[in-house]
């Protein structure tokens, strides 16, 4: 049988989310826990890898199990037993063995965290970025149209990778702000069909940066045909980004 489940995760102390060696990652706690729970050597398949310090509200991966009694509604409750308390299985449910965690996921979202701040807030560091000044709102939401549509992102791709194409749609970038003790915090969420490492916390920078007038769009349009990283402004700590949603045609 294919089960599928939703994870959320605080990436703090992970070394991302895929198996490697020498480090503490969240695949590795799940599948000790899928084999603690069923007594099986069992290899999960995410919608995706999460880098070091990244978290998620909402992964979803499977697996393939046979001669299990346990319902896929009931798979949360019976891995959270065995899992440490900063990985939690929230959802689960069955699928055909055509469903595949990372091939069928047709969009993804990610929400970038910030929050503006002459000075650290230790409520806010563990899943936010801080930055002493930042641009009013209507400058961010007309930036972060700039990143809409389909566009080559090699230059918001760290180096090292080894995808077939950097070319990527993405279908909205939305900018939200909050008042909260301490100030003013701000939400960038971005969805897209497909992501590149580090992009969309390069997105992040260079939209700060855009909205700023430190660059223009010129010069972002200019990073688009060439490719190249220095046309771009930093890239912001992983601390920040969060992976909300994969969706799916099915449930998710």
């Amino acid at each position: 049988m294919r089960y599928v489940l939703k994870i959320a995760y605080d990436g703090t102390d992970y070394a991302g989310w895929q198996c490697q060696k020498n480090a503490v990652t969240v695949q590795e706690k799940l599948e000790e826990a899928i084999f603690s729970a069923l007594g099986q050597n069992i290899r999960v398949t995410a919608s995706g890898r999460t880098d070091a310090g990244v978290h998620a509200a909402g992964q979803v991966c499977h697996f393939d199990a046979e001669n299990i009694t346990v319902p896929p509604e009931k798979m949360p409750d019976c891995l959270n037993r065995f899992l440490p308390p900063d990985v939690r299985v929230t959802d689960g449910w069955g699928a055909d063995e055509t469903f595949d965690a990372n091939r069928s996921a047709k969009r993804k979202t990610y929400c970038y965290s910030l929050y503006v701040s002459l000075r650290e807030m230790p409520l806010k560091e563990r899943y936010a970025a801080r930055v002493e000044t930042a641009p009013d709102l209507e400058k961010l939401q007309a930036a972060a149209k700039l990143f809409e549509g389909e566009h080559d992102f090699k230059a918001f791709c760290a180096s090292g990778s080894s995808v077939k194409t950097t070319v990527r749609t993405v279908y909205e970038v939305k900018v939200e702000e909050a008042q909260t003790y301490g100030g003013r915090d701000l939400k960038i969420y971005v969805t897209g069909n497909g992501f590149l490492y580090n992009m969309v916390r390069t997105l992040t920078g260079e939209l700060l940066e855009l909205a700023s007038g430190r660059r223009t769009e010129e010069s972002l349009l200019q990073a688009y045909a060439t490719g190249k990283r220095e046309l771009l402004g930093k890239t912001m700590p992983a601390k920040g980004l969060t992976l909300l949603q994969v969706e799916y045609q099915t449930k998710n």
